[in-house]
């Protein structure tokens, strides 16, 4: 009759564990198979994840040039030419969104390339000054808007 006490793994499943630093008959005696010397033979010696063996490692051989302003401001650029396609007269940020003219969440700044005719209030984050002055001249109104959000903030 066979029960639960009969079960076992099958052949070859299960290895002994290694017992290391138990005498020169145990196999795994003295240097307990970390062979001689050397930083791996020591207690507490840990490996960086950049460590290369002593090779120069690899973020110390690429170059660093330049330097990356963290206070940048980004800006999306429309130019008044895109512009003249849209019919409304009131130009916010979320209305450009919509026309795939800017990503949304984006700054945006208005440029001069092109030309406006008919009277436009446009509010976006910055304007060039050209702009500025070609939007006045065609009897519209620049607004300049001081949070990221697409509200209009007189």
């Amino acid at each position: 009759m066979s029960d639960l006490s009969f079960l076992r793994p099958p052949k070859g499943a299960t290895k002994k564990r290694k017992r290391v630093g138990c005498g020169p008959g145990s196999g795994h005696g003295k240097t307990a198979g970390r062979g001689h010397k050397g930083a791996k033979s020591r207690s507490g010696k840990e490996f960086d994840a950049r460590f290369e063996g002593g090779q120069m490692p690899l973020y110390r051989r690429i170059p660093k040039r330049g330097f990356k302003n963290p206070l940048r401001v980004e800006y999306e650029i429309v130019n008044l030419a895109a512009l003249k396609d849209i019919e409304e007269r009131e130009i916010t940020p979320a209305l450009l969104v919509a026309k795939g003219l800017v990503k949304k969440g984006k700054r945006v700044k208005i440029l001069s390339a092109g030309e406006i005719k008919n009277p436009l209030t446009i509010y976006a984050h910055a304007f060039s000054q050209k702009a500025f002055e070609k939007i006045e001249k065609a009897g519209g109104k620049a607004v300049i808007i001081k949070s990221l959000s697409c509200q209009k903030v007189d």
